[in-house]
């Protein structure tokens, strides 16, 4: 097991990272990344801005887009709206927080380390509403027209009224002994939340009264231990026209028909990174750092790219014709969709790109490194 990222909870108790500390994140004795590899560069990775939002911490901060707004928060409590890479507006919450910034453009809303969800309005930066939650989170809230869901670390989520932050309901369902330490979020769509689970589970909750509409089995665990039982869906679910997908760490990769759950097909895989998808590919990092492209309507085999071998390498993101992963020195590298041939690199600075990177337009996207370097980069 090589994904720093991949560092195990047992439920209800505190976090494991003795005996097994190639899956901790801080670890001192962490293996040497692969050397980069010269290639003849196809595209360029160009910075269109960048700012200074401050450092993640123990913690991962992931970014949130809505249209040209980039919403970002840091371990200190700063929370900004960057446009043009200007900060339209700066808000302090006055304590530390543990995820990154969910936004629909109307609301901008961040946890504190404490479990204190905070909104602020999403074009002004003024408070809006501040509630207790009462639960570790570690993943961006998802904000919805009418609800915010606020996914706590034992995969509990809980609904809250957009309007003052009340609560309206909490969903929870079994979980096993051991899980993933999970940053993903969750994917909202059509008045439903598609969420990964442990023990392999995708899982479709609605949102209006957070009842659950349908469950999917992306892996199954298997094993003598319940170590090797841990078979968490990774990554937030990522849907196509028809068609959701998601990964499993130490389980399978699947795709399934949206409107009546059938799997259309699945691929033995382990992640803990994730994955994305166009209409050809579906593009993942699995646990060895490689990045492969599997087709779309049948998941054979398209490409793999692997070497980027103990570099922690990020979820894979659609670019224009391109797939863009960032690295644990920082750097962000561009594959050719077709051929999973590097195209381009560029560094943001010297600290990991661990949060997903986020679509910023059509041949765009935006990075978050654990520094703090908010960074907008333009595929051209």
């Amino acid at each position: 097991m090589t994904r720093p990222l991949a560092t195990l909870l047992l439920a209800g108790s505190l976090a494991l990272s003795a005996g097994c500390s190639s899956l901790n994140p801080f670890a001192s004795s962490s293996p040497k990344p692969a050397q980069l590899v010269a290639f003849k560069p196809s595209a360029e990775l160009h910075t269109v801005w960048q700012a200074e939002i401050g450092s993640s911490g123990p913690y991962v901060f992931q970014p949130a887009v809505v249209g040209t707004e980039v919403y970002a928060a840091a371990h200190d409590g700063t929370v900004a709206r960057y446009q043009d890479g200007k900060a339209v507006w700066t808000a302090k919450v006055g304590k530390r927080l543990s995820a990154g910034v969910g936004s629909d453009g109307r609301l901008a809303v961040v946890v504190t380390t404490g479990g204190e969800v905070v909104a602020y309005d999403a074009a002004t930066g003024a408070p809006r509403w501040r509630v207790p939650a009462g639960v570790e989170v570690l993943a961006p809230p998802a904000v919805g027209e009418a609800v915010v869901v606020v996914r706590a670390s034992d995969s509990r989520l809980i609904g809250l009224d957009a309007r003052d932050g009340s609560r309206r309901w909490v969903f929870q369902r079994p979980t096993p002994p051991l899980a993933l330490r999970s940053f993903a979020g969750m994917t909202l769509e059509g008045g439903v939340a598609i969420v990964g689970y442990p023990g392999g589970k995708l899982v479709a909750v609605n949102l209006a009264n957070g009842g659950p509409m349908w469950e999917l089995t992306v892996a199954t665990p298997r094993g003598a231990t319940e170590l090797e039982r841990v078979a968490d869906v990774a990554g937030t679910p990522v849907l196509g026209r028809r068609e959701v997908c998601a990964v499993a760490y130490q389980g399978r990769a699947a795709c399934f028909d949206a409107s009546n759950g059938n799997a259309l097909w699945s691929r033995e895989f382990s992640s803990s990174a994730g994955l994305d998808r166009d209409t050809r590919f579906v593009y993942i990092t699995d646990d060895k750092d490689a990045v492969h492209a599997l087709e779309a309507g049948s998941g054979a085999s398209a490409w793999k790219q692997d070497a980027l071998v103990r570099r922690t390498v990020s979820r894979p993101l659609v670019a224009g014709n391109f797939v863009a992963v960032g690295d644990r020195e920082g750097y962000v590298h561009l594959l050719d969709r077709e051929s999973g041939a590097f195209a381009a690199r560029a560094r943001a600075d010297d600290s990991a790109i661990v949060a997903d990177p986020r679509r910023f337009g059509a041949q765009g996207f935006v990075i978050q490194t654990r520094d703090g370097n908010v960074r907008v980069f333009e595929v051209r």
